[in-house]
């Protein structure tokens, strides 16, 4: 993987333009939950028909990252970045005029679709066009820059929706495809592999240590953090432990500022000392375990000092997982980049989504925050055992059969 040079601005050039792509697609993401009580007025459903209509959304975009993976090794980011974002834009609009279940179920499917397209691709801009050892803080930086989106999207959607109703503020939303689209076409260039990839790209990744080791990391370290901030965090700071809605909410903005500190730390640790990425992950997992028994443990409430800890382990959770992707390039060529990052993403995304049911089905059962997020350290022992073990692994590979990617650090 060449690139022209640390001083060079054109790959900032280019990543810029493809985070701008990705900021879009996090706003579109996004979209939906910030608008949930209109959209249930709308189209005339209960929560648990609204929370399913969110999660098909999302089950779409964990789908498709293996295929999307193949796509973009033969195809190249930009022209991906370019049909992702029209897909996306085709499926606001589309739920900009539904008034019925079905077609906003179409429309939120096409967002899931074009979202999966975008995040794999910026990463392979990355990949392609940033020497290796800058490479972690620039993935950190990606995804930090992308939240952005999510941040946007709260108060321009719901101020609009009151202001001008349903169907104009989801076409301006949609619009913002035009955004993405001009950003990539104009100022993304794209770099062919040297090697056209094989029909064996999937395989061969998967065959690779350290590929699934990539994507044991990213499992066992954003489950957490992602279950806390998707569905179950504010429920259990208000119902479990008793804090007032605002505290909870400060809470949850403390978690999110920390992880954005968090990254670029973890980004430079990573670049700087490649051969102790496996004990950074797994100081992730064990920090993070630590606070919730501290938290689940603690007789009553817990008190807020133990909750700001625990917010302080899971803002680690999103920039650790990340290593994960540094795995799947350093231990892979360029021609397959994009199927290994779809495998460790979508790893990471079933175990988040796993454990989202698996809360709320002892929540069910036992009405109990304490038993529910009891059921996470199966998964962090489970990762944490897979994550030594594909490192021996790949350790021993890379010493056996020297790859033909960018001189793969040992995990």
């Amino acid at each position: 993987m060449g690139h022209t040079g640390e001083n060079s601005r054109k790959p900032l050039i280019y990543w810029t333009a493809g985070v701008l792509a990705y900021m879009v697609a996090v706003f579109h993401r996004q979209s939906l939950g910030v608008t949930g009580i209109d959209a249930a007025a709308r189209f005339g459903v209960g929560s648990a028909a609204l929370s399913t209509l969110a999660m098909l959304q999302l089950l779409v975009y964990a789908a498709m990252q293996i295929p999307v993976g193949v796509l973009v090794d033969r195809l190249g980011s930009k022209r991906m970045l370019l049909i992702g974002a029209a897909v996306m834009a085709l499926g606001q609009l589309l739920f900009a005029v539904a008034t019925g279940l079905g077609a906003a179920v179409a429309g939120r499917v096409l967002v899931g679709c074009g979202d999966a397209m975008t995040f794999i691709s910026v990463i392979r801009v990355v990949n392609v066009w940033f020497p290796p050892r800058r490479n972690p803080l620039i993935v950190q930086l990606t995804g930090i820059l992308g939240q952005f989106g999510a941040v946007v999207s709260a108060v321009p959607l719901i101020t609009s929706l009151h202001a001008y109703g349903w169907t104009p503020t989801f076409v301006w939303a949609g619009g913002l495809g035009v955004v993405a689209l001009a950003a990539v076409g104009l100022f993304l260039r794209d770099r062919r592999p040297e090697r056209p990839p094989t029909a064996l790209g999937v395989r061969a990744a998967w065959a690779e240590p350290g590929t699934r080791l990539g994507m044991w990391t990213h499992a066992a370290t954003q489950c957490s953090s992602a279950a806390f901030t998707i569905l179950w965090g504010y429920p259990f700071l208000v119902r479990g432990q008793g804090l007032s809605p605002r505290t909870a909410g400060v809470l949850l903005t403390a978690l999110t500022l920390l992880a954005m500190g968090c990254g670029p730390l973890l980004g430079q640790l990573a670049g700087r000392f490649p051969l102790r990425r496996s004990w950074m992950v797994l100081t992730v997992i064990g920090s993070t375990a630590g606070a919730w028994t501290l938290v689940l443990l603690w007789p009553g409430p817990a008190p807020l000092w133990t909750l700001g800890l625990l917010m302080l382990a899971l803002a680690t959770n999103g920039p650790g997982s990340m290593v994960g992707f540094d795995y799947a390039r350093t231990f892979n060529p360029a021609e397959r980049i994009g199927v290994a990052t779809g495998i460790v993403n979508g790893g990471g995304f079933a175990a988040s989504m796993s454990l989202i049911a698996l809360v709320g089905v002892v929540m069910d059962l036992q009405d109990d925050f304490r038993w529910a997020f009891a059921v996470q350290y199966p998964i962090w022992l489970l990762g944490a055992v897979q994550v030594i073990r594909y490192r021996a692994r790949a350790r021993r590979r890379a010493t056996l059969h020297p790859a033909p990617a960018p001189a793969p650090a040992p995990a």
